[in-house]
């Protein structure tokens, strides 16, 4: 028998292709669903002059197809944030890898040759102040 809670999560879904089956039914008919499965079996019969096993076959079929396709886009989307996460996590050890190495080497040059790491320190500060002087003077 029809499941009413799927019949119900997928009911916009659903409505469509009833209409498109049996296109008896009005869009009143289909608005009218209240969950009650019972009632629209006995709609759709009513209307349509199908069986109550082919009517009942058919939205059992709709009913699965809709949920293996929500469990099948939800799996999708579970593997999407995964691998993102993993590509994150990748990401940022590569970062902190490369900051770190880059930290190491600019330590090793200071101890290796101080004066000259002093001296281009002093001369990338004294361009920086240039810059902001002339910078700070044309507003």
């Amino acid at each position: 028998m029809v499941n009413q809670q799927t019949l119900q999560g997928n009911w916009n879904e659903i409505k469509g292709k009833l209409r498109s089956k049996w296109g008896q039914l009005t869009n009143d008919d289909v608005q009218s669903f209240d969950g009650n499965v019972e009632r629209l079996v006995g709609l759709i019969q009513r209307k349509t002059g199908e069986a109550r096993g082919s009517v009942e076959k058919y939205l059992d079929e709709l009913t699965s197809n809709g949920a293996s396709g929500i469990s099948q886009a939800a799996e999708s989307v579970r593997e999407y944030a995964s691998h993102a996460a993993e590509s994150l996590q990748e990401g940022s050890k590569q970062a902190a890898e490369s900051m770190r190495h880059g930290y190491e080497e600019a330590e090793r040059m200071v101890k290796e040759r101080p004066a000259e790491s002093l001296a281009v320190c002093f001369g990338a500060g004294v361009l920086i102040g240039l810059l902001l002087g002339v910078t700070m003077r044309s507003r």
